[in-house]
Parts: C-alpha cells; sequence; structure tokens
C-alpha cells in the first residue's frame, strides 16, 4: 500500500500568534484506502477481532424509513457497488442491468410516502478496528490494546447510532468468522467500504471558535498577519479566520484525537453525562478527507492520488460525526455529535 503523507502547513501559525503554541494537540489521522482487512488489522468497515463466544450487539430501535427511498440490505448495497465498480469502463449487461433494477425498482409517480417500521433489534454494523501498536493517539484504558466501533445504521435521530469496545486482542482466540448483518439500512452510506488504514500523527490547533475573544479577534485582523509577513492569499482578507481554520487549525478526515472541527454547529460543552468531567475527542467519522482544493489533501505516493471519499461513508449532507469519551472512565458513556 502507498503511504499517504500530509503536507506541511504553509507556515507555522504560532510564529504568527505565539499563544497558540499551549493549546496544540496531536491526532492521528488515519488515511482510509480501500483494500482487504483481515481481523488482525486496523481497518474502517472491516472484520472485528471478536469473540466467537461473544454476543454480537444489536439496536433495540426505533427504526423506521420513508418510502421515498428503498431500505436495502447489506449484501444488495455491495453487489451493486461491485457492479458499478466492475461497468465503470463498459455498458451493463442485461444480467447487471435486471439485478440493479431488482435492488432498486424504477419509481412510480406519485411517490406514496409510506413509512415502514422494523421491529426487534437490529444487527449493528462494524464501522472501525484500531489497533493501539498503530495508532499512538488511542487512549486505550488498562489491559486493552484495541478499540472497535459498531453502529447501527438508522438514524437516531440525525445520525448512526454507536457502540464502543474495548479488549486485549490476547484474549480472543476464537473469532466469530460470520457475525449477522441488518436486514435493511436506512442510507447506503452507512455501510463502511472496507479500508485498510496508514496512520500519521499531526499538530492541530483548535477551530477560532474554540479561542478566547481576545484571540479570535487578533485572528480576524488582516492587519496582523500582514505584519507578520506570511504568505496569505488576499481572498482571505475579509475573513482571515478561515485561513486559519482550513489550513492551520484542524486536521480533516477520519482522525483519531486531535481538535473538532465545526461547521454543522457551534462548539459545544462535551461533559460526561456521569461524572460531569470534560470529554476528550476520540474518533472523527468523516464524509471527505478534506476539500478538492485543501492542502491538507495528502497524494498517495506513486499514484499521486488523492480519494476524497475513500469509506463511502456520508453523515448527514457531508457532515461529521465525532465521538467523545470520559477520561476519568472508558465506563462512563460516549457522547456523539455531529460537525
Amino acid at each position: 500500500m502507498n503511504s499517504p503523507t500530509t503536507p506541511p502547513r504553509p507556515f507555522d501559525v504560532t510564529a504568527v500568534f505565539p499563544d497558540l503554541a499551549p493549546l496544540a494537540r496531536t491526532a492521528t489521522r488515519l488515511h482510509p484506502r480501500p483494500g482487504s482487512p483481515s481481523p488482525h488489522d486496523s481497518s474502517i468497515g472491516g472484520p472485528l477481532l471478536w469473540p466467537a463466544d461473544e454476543p454480537w450487539p444489536h439496536c433495540d430501535g426505533p427504526h423506521v424509513v420513508d418510502g421515498i427511498n428503498p431500505a436495502l440490505s447489506p449484501a444488495d448495497v455491495r453487489l451493486e457497488r461491485r457492479i458499478r465498480a466492475a461497468s465503470r469502463d463498459r455498458s451493463l449487461t442485461p444480467e447487471e442491468l435486471a439485478t440493479l433494477e431488482r435492488i432498486r425498482p424504477p419509481r412510480t409517480y406519485p411517490v406514496k410516502l409510506a413509512v415502514a417500521a422494523y421491529e426487534g433489534p437490529i444487527a449493528m454494523l462494524p464501522v472501525a478496528q484500531l489497533y493501539a501498536r498503530e495508532v499512538p493517539d488511542l487512549p486505550v484504558p488498562e489491559g486493552a490494546d484495541v478499540l472497535q466501533v459498531l453502529w447501527c445504521p438508522f438514524d437516531h435521530p440525525i445520525m448512526p447510532k454507536t457502540a464502543l469496545f474495548w479488549r486485549s486482542s490476547a484474549t480472543v482466540t476464537d473469532v466469530l468468522v460470520t457475525p449477522p448483518e441488518p436486514p435493511a439500512m436506512q442510507f447506503d452510506d452507512y455501510l463502511p467500504e472496507p479500508c485498510l488504514l496508514t496512520p500519521e500523527q499531526v499538530t492541530e490547533y483548535p477551530d477560532h471558535l474554540e479561542l478566547s475573544k481576545e484571540l479570535q479577534a487578533r485572528l480576524a485582523d488582516w492587519g496582523a498577519w500582514q505584519e507578520a509577513g506570511v504568505d496569505v492569499s488576499c481572498v482571505y482578507a475579509p475573513y482571515p479566520q478561515e485561513t486559519y481554520d482550513n489550513e492551520l487549525a484542524g486536521a480533516p478526515g477520519w482522525k483519531v484525537g486531535g481538535w473538532p472541527l465545526w461547521g454543522a454547529t457551534d462548539p459545544s460543552p462535551r461533559l460526561c453525562p456521569t461524572c460531569n468531567s470534560d470529554m476528550d475527542a476520540l474518533l472523527t467519522i468523516a464524509t471527505f478527507e478534506a476539500g478538492p482544493d485543501s492542502t491538507w489533501h495528502p497524494h498517495d505516493q506513486a499514484t499521486h492520488s488523492h480519494p476524497r471519499q475513500p469509506t463511502a461513508v456520508q453523515i448527514g449532507s457531508g457532515y461529521d460525526q465525532q465521538l467523545y469519551i470520559c477520561p476519568a472512565s472508558p465506563h462512563h458513556p460516549h457522547l456523539e455529535l455531529m460537525h
């Protein structure tokens, strides 16, 4: 596999704004790329190192879909993706056309907004498996060395509901080969494409909305940027803090730790519901690796490509789902936010 590497930042932002230096955090960018992971690999959407004698997690619901878009099974979504990929440079065969029409029957008009409910528990889907040996910012509790993240492929209420499992890989001797799958998913985008990872540590700083009012004002002062002599495009002159947020603060894409990016909502307190501690960023589940023109986008060695959506996951209209955990105890409930 090629090794994606984040390009250096355009300049050292702490040289211009020294007050940012104490706020630096490391994050591990995961750089998912389509592949064939095993249960012993860190992966997105790959098979988990799940004990054969441990019950597979299920979600109790509710699980409701409208009649606008078909609720497909994971097997049908995978089949449709294979057909689309295989026919990218040729015409569809009659058999492929028939299969695609079976998976997504032609829509009839007028559209009937029928609501379908799925009764009973729904098997959750693997989202991520991260080994501490490969992800240096993974805050593993004592006795564990791997994090497993699963989710229910239905909105609860605006994004999938996740479940976290910490375990010691050495204790798993008999792996569950064929885990159960849900009969349907609310959206195809909730089935991650299996990806291998090439983790990379980077340094991040907070979104400008999380800074003090004084520092926010300095970031918004175009004169301060000009006086520092840094190479910043004049197009950012009306909103220089956008240069900071987009290119100098937090890395986009799937990552562990670091600082969250804000866009769908403004920053809000992330407090543990059990002990009221400030919660730590654990995992960013991202729709895109970066914007099309972002300097954060790594170019894979040899291919010089930069896939924007390698996992096929989409949160909302293109947002991120951020998971937070309590630093006081891994047994306290985690928090989910859409950014």
